[in-house]
């Protein structure tokens, strides 16, 4: 998965301004105790990270 196509996701599940919220300020055990950009930034996989945001929030499967 790439950058552009995770945002794309994120902005879909979320809406722009939540996204950025949850990416910015919220922190997820399943990245080791990271924020998404955190996560990003240390070079963990973006699907990786969209997993764990999903199962943090529930994401219907149809759309994961």
């Amino acid at each position: 998965m790439r950058f552009t196509q995770f945002r794309e996701l994120m902005d879909g599940e979320f809406g722009a301004a939540r996204a950025a919220a949850v990416s910015h300020d919220h922190v997820f055990s399943e990245l080791g105790g990271r924020t998404v950009e955190q996560a990003l930034a240390d070079g963990i996989d973006p699907r990786e990270v969209w997993k764990a945001v999903c199962d943090a929030y529930d994401v219907p499967p149809a759309r994961r």
